[in-house]
């Protein structure tokens, strides 16, 4: 592939945060309970595994952003050098689904936070219509009306239009205020901990941690997840001032990831349209803001018209399902980028090459871990996840001992094929835990990507 150049002062500005912070503070409603069957006390396990997750799956983005630094695509671009053409379309329109159906999901919970922190106001209380911010659903709730989501898009936008480094100076502003707030409501908070609440500690046992550890890892990537937490509870205690912090921190937590997610996605067209996939009019950058308009008014004027008339809170559920997917895709990516197809003297198996068995093995391996999750999750025997997990190992060992890996050049990620296997290990595990439509009961305590309730 072709190197292709990159967007004038870009890099250093947004460069290092576009996988990872697409997920930033995407809100994760979190009560006490995550999920139908609660881990209770056992959620702090949960974080731990969604945190190792988190680790693994950065290390690897690590590795490719240093191997690429100039370019723009993400995951897409990965791909495209990793394995072919079609396979990086695949995971690029995987990728626009997932930032379109995010940046209307923001948009919507950033109109409700927004109504939320101008009722605080004693006179406005009560006094907002629920079309403004919280949403009026028709047709079943398929359509839900909504003006001040797509108003928020449309001024993001145009700060985002302006220019890269205007909009980068909002964007490290709001995410300043958000972490000064968030350590003043730690701290605030530490004081009221109720340790009654730590028993039983695993109420529901481990496979509730573990499905707990599905929901709190797109948490975990984000700075407000205790905002998000305290502003979501059915009845929050504390300061009347540290509630209004949290609200603030909350808008200003999705504001960020308004900002880098808009900015990614027509980063991703901009990528498309220079390899010829997209109609050449997102392939343009503008010659004095330094950024791809066409593409960045498209970026918003569909999220804009999502935001403003579709409920769209149930299909947010669905970018679990992308998230992990795509992490495990770049991990593969890692692996495949290190082979040194020219340094091996082993001989093909059959009618295969080395590179085409190592494809091979890498597609088994997600499979077995995929299966062993689900075998977890429905209680299969015992028989199934083991014979799962050996082939899993045993496809890893071809990895490690059939193909030759070579050093790139910057960061190296550790362990290689090691460590992104074990990636690929936890981010399949946890898809099969996931749930794609939550029960009633259930969506009432928890929302993967939820928003606050749009009932007025």
């Amino acid at each position: 592939m072709e190197p292709r150049p990159s967007i004038d002062g870009v890099p250093r500005l947004w460069r290092g945060r576009e996988e990872l912070a697409r997920k930033k503070d995407v809100v994760t409603e979190m009560v006490p309970s995550v999920g139908s069957r609660p881990p209770g006390g056992g959620v702090i396990i949960s974080f731990v595994l969604a945190g190792a997750a988190c680790v693994l799956n950065a290390l690897c983005y690590a590795e490719l952003a240093s191997r690429f630094p100039a370019m723009v695509g993400g995951a897409y671009l990965y791909t495209y050098a990793a394995f072919n053409e079609i396979t990086a379309f695949l995971v690029f329109t995987q990728l626009m689904v997932d930032y379109h159906i995010s940046a209307a999901s923001i948009a919507r919970s950033l109109a409700s936070y927004f109504i939320q922190f101008l009722e605080l106001i004693p006179f406005l209380e009560g006094q907002i219509p629920s079309w403004i911010g919280h949403g009026v659903e028709f047709f079943s709730g398929v359509v839900s009306i909504n003006i001040l989501a797509p108003i928020l898009l449309i001024i993001l936008t145009v700060i985002l239009c302006y220019g890269v480094k205007e909009s980068s100076a909002v964007n490290t502003f709001m995410t300043t205020l958000e972490i000064i707030i968030v350590i003043f409501v730690v701290f605030a908070g530490v004081f009221e901990v109720d340790v009654s609440n730590w028993s039983p500690f695993m109420p529901n046992g481990f496979k509730s941690v573990v499905t707990g550890a599905t929901v709190v890892f797109f948490a975990y990537v984000g700075l407000d997840a205790v905002a998000n937490s305290a502003e979501e509870a059915k009845r929050p205690q504390g300061l009347k001032f540290v509630t209004v912090l949290i609200s603030i921190g909350a808008v200003a937590g999705l504001t960020t990831t308004f900002l880098i997610g808009l900015y990614v996605q027509s980063c991703l067209y901009l990528g498309l349209g220079r390899d010829g996939l997209l109609p050449s009019v997102f392939a343009k950058v503008h010659p004095t803001r330094h950024i791809p308009l066409q593409s960045q008014i498209w970026v918003g004027c569909v999220a804009a018209v999502m935001a403003g008339l579709f409920n769209v809170t149930m299909l947010s559920h669905i970018l679990s399902v992308g998230t992990l997917t795509g992490y495990s895709v770049v991990s593969a990516c890692v692996i495949t980028l290190r082979w040194n197809d020219k340094g091996t003297s082993r001989l093909s198996l059959g009618s295969m090459s080395i590179r085409q068995e190592g494809v091979l093995c890498l597609v088994i391996v997600a499979l077995c871990d995929f299966i062993v999750g689900l075998c977890y999750r429905f209680n299969c025997a015992v028989a199934f996840m083991v014979v799962s997990f050996v082939i899993a190992v045993a496809a890893s060992f071809a990895l490690q001992f059939r193909q030759v890996y070579v050093d790139p050049p910057g960061f190296s990620c550790p362990g290689v094929p090691l460590v992104p296997i074990i990636s690929v290990f936890f981010n399949m595990v946890l898809f099969a835990q996931y749930n794609a439509v939550p029960s009633s009961s259930e969506h009432s305590t928890i929302g993967y990507h939820g928003i606050p309730s749009e009932a007025p």
